[in-house]
C-alpha cells in the first residue's frame, strides 16, 4: 500500500531564544530537520510533504537541500496541529493509502517505529494508529486512554484530564498514521473549541470512536519521542544520540576506550575493529575503515580513512582529506582536501594542505605546505618515497619528484626532480665571540631603563 508523510515544521520556538527556525538547529551535526526526514525516508514514501511556519523560506530551502522533490506547503497562522495538517490537503490530491504524520522538533524516532505503526495500520485494520510511550513524570503530557480491549480510547490534554486518567503514564507522543482519505474528512469535522482556540490533531480520535472506526496504540520507548523546544531539550537530545550512537558502534565491533568523550555525527561510518581512543570528535561526512585507529583528542570532518591507518593523537583532518592505507598521521599535524597514499607519514607539527602524498613519503616536523597567496589556493604534489626534511616550507604550485630528497629548513619554490636533493636555506656564517658581545650590550641596555 502506498504512504505518505506529512512533517510539521511550523513550530515557533520561542524557548530556543534564537533568531534561527527551531527546526534548524543542529543535532550531531545535521539540522533537527534533517533527523526528521531521514526517518520519514525509511518508509519509502509517495509523497513528502513539509509543512512550514516561522522561517518558512529557510526551512523550505534546507528540506529541499536534503530531498529536491519534497513538496512544501506553508501554514501562514498558526492554528493549531490539526490546521497543520490540513494545509498538506491539497498535495495530497489523488493520493489514496497511508499518511504518517510526524514532526521536525522530534528527531530520534527510529524507523523500526514507523515499521511498527505501519504494521499496525495494515494488521489491525485500525483506521488511526497513535504512537504513545510510558513517561517516568508523565507530568503534562497528554494521556491515552485505553478501551478494555486495549484501542485506544481517547487523547486527553493533563489540563483536561481527571485524577484517574492523570495517574495513566502511557502518554502522547504526536505521532500518528491512518488512512488518508479517513484523516482528511476527520480534520474537517475538528473544532477549536478549547482555551487556546486552535484546532488539535489528537481531536481525530474521539471523532473516529464517535463513527465507530477503529483505532490503535503502540509503544515506544521515552527517549525516542524527546522532543525539542528549548537548548536544554537540544542538549538533553544530543545526549541521548550521542548514547544511541556509541553503543551502536559498539555493538558492532568498534572499540571506544572512553565511550562518553567520543562525540559522532550523524552520518558517521565506522568500520570494525576500528580503535577509537578518549576526546574525539566527529564532523559530518566521515568514514573509518577497519582496523584503523584514532587516538586521543582527534577532530576528523569530511574525510575517509582507510584500513590500517593511524591518526593522531592531536590530529586534525579537514574536508577532502583521504588518508590511505596503513598511513600515518600524527601529533599535531592539520590535513586539509590532501590525499595521503597507502604508507605516507606525517609524524609531527605540520599542515598538509590542497597536496598529494606519494607512498611511503615521508613529511617531517614542522613541514607546511603554502597553498594559499591570498587570492587562490595551489596544490602540492609530493611523489612516492620523498623525503621532505624538517621544518621545509612548500611553496605551492611545486612538485617533489619520486624519491627526492628536500634538506631540513629549505623554503622549495621550484620543482625537484625525482631522486634529486634539494636545499633552499642561506648559508650559515659564523662571527666569532660576536654572540657574547651582542648579549652583554643588551643587558647594559636594560639595566639602565631599570636605573
Amino acid at each position: 500500500m502506498p504512504n505518505a508523510v506529512i512533517l510539521l515544521a511550523a513550530g515557533q520556538g520561542t524557548r530556543m531564544r534564537s533568531d534561527l527556525p527551531k527546526v534548524l538547529h543542529p543535532l550531531a551535526g545535521a539540522p533537527l530537520l534533517h533527523h526528521a526526514l531521514a526517518t520519514a525516508a525509511s518508509l519509502d514514501p509517495d509523497r513528502l510533504i513539509v509543512v512550514t511556519g516561522h522561517g518558512g523560506a529557510a526551512v523550505g530551502e534546507a528540506a529541499l537541500d536534503f530531498d529536491p522533490t519534497i513538496r512544501l506547503v506553508e501554514q501562514a497562522e498558526q492554528k493549531g496541529t490539526a490546521h497543520a495538517v490540513l494545509q498538506a490537503a491539497p498535495a495530497l490530491e489523488g493520493f489514496e493509502g497511508d499518511v504518517f504524520v510526524l514532526f521536525a522538533d522530534t528527531p530520534l524516532i527510529r524507523p523500526e517505529t514507523l515499521e511498527r505503526m505501519r504494521a499496525s495500520r495494515r494488521e489491525g485494520a485500525s483506521a488511526i494508529t497513535v504512537l504513545g510511550f510510558h513517561a517516568a513524570e508523565p507530568g503534562a503530557y497528554g494521556r491515552l486512554i485505553r478501551a478494555p480491549d486495549g484501542s485506544l480510547e481517547a487523547i486527553v490534554e493533563a489540563a483536561e484530564a481527571s485524577p484517574a486518567q492523570l495517574a495513566e503514564t502511557l502518554c502522547n507522543s504526536g505521532l500518528m498514521a491512518a488512512d488518508a482519505g479517513t484523516l482528511l474528512d476527520l480534520l474537517g469535522a475538528v473544532r477549536a473549541d478549547n482555551a487556546k482556540g486552535e484546532y488539535y490533531l489528537t481531536d481525530v480520535v474521539a471523532l473516529a470512536r464517535a463513527r465507530g472506526l477503529a483505532t490503535a496504540v503502540i509503544a515506544c520507548g521515552e527517549a525516542e519521542t524527546l522532543g525539542v523546544n528549548s537548548r536544554a531539550d537540544l542538549a538533553a537530545a544530543e545526549a541521548a544520540f550521542q548514547a544511541r550512537a556509541r553503543a551502536e558502534a559498539m555493538a558492532n565491533g568498534v572499540t571506544l576506550t572512553a565511550p562518553e568523550t567520543v562525540f559522532f555525527a550523524h552520518d558517521t561510518h565506522v568500520g570494525r575493529d576500528v580503535t577509537i581512543a578518549p576526546n574525539v570528535v566527529f564532523g559530518p561526512g566521515v568514514t573509518v575503515e577497519t582496523d584503523a585507529r584514532i587516538e586521543a583528542f582527534c577532530h576528523l570532518e569530511g574525510c575517509h580513512v582507510s584500513a590500517g591507518a593511524i591518526v593522531g593523537p592531536f590530529a586534525r583532518l579537514r574536508p577532502g582529506t583521504e588518508v590511505g592505507d596503513g598511513a600515518r598521521v600524527g601529533n599535531f599535524v592539520e590535513v586539509k582536501n590532501a590525499v595521503l597514499a597507502s604508507g605516507a607519514k606525517a609524524n609531527h607539527l605540520a599542515y598538509i594542505g590542497d597536496t598529494e602524498v606519494g607512498e611511503r613519503a615521508n613529511v617531517g616536523a614542522g613541514t607546511i605546505t603554502c597553498n594559499y597567496d591570498g587570492v587562490s589556493k595551489h596544490r602540492t604534489e609530493i611523489g612516492p618515497r620523498a623525503f621532505i626534511g624538517s621544518n621545509t616550507a612548500l611553496v605551492a604550485p611545486v612538485r617533489v619528484g619520486a624519491d627526492a630528497v628536500v634538506g631540513a629548513g629549505s623554503t622549495i619554490t621550484r620543482d625537484v626532480a625525482p631522486g634529486d636533493l634539494a636545499v633552499a636555506r642561506a648559508r650559515q656564517e659564523a662571527k666569532p665571540g660576536l654572540g657574547a658581545k651582542l648579549m652583554e650590550r643588551l643587558r647594559a641596555a636594560k639595566r639602565k631603563v631599570s636605573d
